[in-house]
């Protein structure tokens, strides 16, 4: 079950005080915020999950207590220190320090990979609606016919409408957050 510890709670609040912006909370993810996002990956579904945004790393350890290998997730984080911490904690997961907005750059190789699922941690209520569509248009491309594109917020709606051939629900209501939050779910429907 993820836990919020102390180091976790530092390296978060180090972080926000650097760059609030791209931290974009007051406090990590719950452990209810973390699990219902893993929720929303079904670990019986072949194939590598993409995690935006990781932080101090407690949905990446969600996602591996929901049953997904910590081989299969690439996750990729900005901030060089939240990167190293998750390196440190989850050896096995692929962290790549980069920038989840520019996807064909930072994923290099892999950027033609198909994923599983999707889950983000950005604060995409912090950037424009044109900044926070080309992202999940670009991450729904980049998912196989199905699978999801889970995006926490902290709005009452959506982070933006669903793109033309694509879904959105929310699919959870996590009170027990600092701020609540919403999980919503993105689906490729053509």
């Amino acid at each position: 079950m993820p836990s919020n510890s102390a180091a976790e709670h530092f390296h978060f609040l180090k972080g926000l005080i650097a760059r609030p912006k791209n931290v974009g909370a007051i406090a990590p993810s719950s452990p209810a915020l973390s699990q219902a996002i893993a929720r929303q990956v079904d670990p019986t579904v072949e194939g590598p999950v993409l995690e935006l945004g990781p932080g101090t790393g407690v949905v990446t350890e969600a996602l591996i207590d929901r049953g997904i290998a910590p081989e299969r997730i690439t996750a990729i984080e900005y901030d060089p220190d939240f990167a190293k911490m998750v390196r440190a904690r989850f050896p096995r997961v692929n962290v790549v320090q980069g920038d989840a907005f520019d996807l064909k750059t930072t994923l290099g190789n892999g950027n033609g990979k198909t994923f599983a699922a999707i889950v983000s941690g950005l604060p995409l209520l912090n950037h424009p609606v044109e900044r926070r569509r080309a992202l999940i248009e670009g991450a729904l491309a980049k998912l196989k016919p199905g699978a999801p594109y889970v995006q926490f917020s902290y709005g009452f709606e959506p982070p933006i409408s669903a793109p033309a051939g694509a879904s959105v629900k929310r699919a959870a209501l996590v009170l027990m957050n600092l701020p609540p939050a919403r999980v919503w779910v993105y689906r490729k429907t053509a």
